[in-house]
């Protein structure tokens, strides 16, 4: 009869242990998703913005449509690749869209009619800040997705994160360039 006990508390405690690493595993998916849902919010608000801007560059960049066309390609790429929810094409698409927002603004100084403009201003502004935002949650998704992915590849977790389907979880990655390439105050400077 002890036995018997010992037996069922054991098998009782193995029960609650896997159930609080499935239950951990649970959340730490979550808390990925949700990182990466603040960044979509961000990812959209600039997505919103930039046509404004575009708009605002056209009156006075008449010789610039190029490099117009290719922020706009970009900016549909970065939407496309949202909207499929790929966070290695949202990358690449952001490398594509960095570039083109970094030439855009590294030209405005030959158009200081432009720069002197306040919509222009305004919106230089807005997008600078949204761009530092997306770098800041981007880091706090990339550290979500360390903690995932680390966790699902440990024991005895690895065990119950295979057998229920938890996959790692893709890091939103930027080279070096591609974040000087958003350091839009330092194109503005004179």
């Amino acid at each position: 009869m002890p036995v018997i006990i010992a037996l069922i508390a054991v098998l009782l405690v193995a029960v609650v242990y896997v159930i609080g690493l499935y239950n951990g595993l649970v959340a730490l998916r979550q808390r990925v998703r949700q990182a990466w849902a603040n960044i979509d919010v961000l990812l959209k608000q600039r997505h919103e913005e930039l046509p404004k801007l575009i708009e605002t560059c056209k009156r006075y960049m008449q010789y610039e449509q190029e490099t117009l066309e290719r922020v706009i390609r970009a900016r549909n790429a970065v939407q496309d690749a949202r909207g499929g929810g790929d966070v290695g094409a949202v990358g690449t698409a952001e490398q594509e869209l960095r570039g083109g927002l970094g030439r855009l603004f590294g030209l405005v100084e030959n158009y200081p009619q432009l720069k002197a403009d306040a919509s222009f201003q305004a919106l230089q502004v807005r997008i600078s800040g949204l761009e530092e935002s997306i770098a800041d949650r981007r880091e706090l998704y990339n550290e979500q997705v360390q903690i995932n992915n680390t966790r699902i590849e440990q024991f005895p977790a690895v065990l119950i994160a295979r057998h229920y389907g938890f996959l790692p979880a893709q890091l939103l990655e930027f080279t070096a360039e591609e974040k000087a390439d958003v350091d839009v105050g330092a194109l503005l400077r004179n």
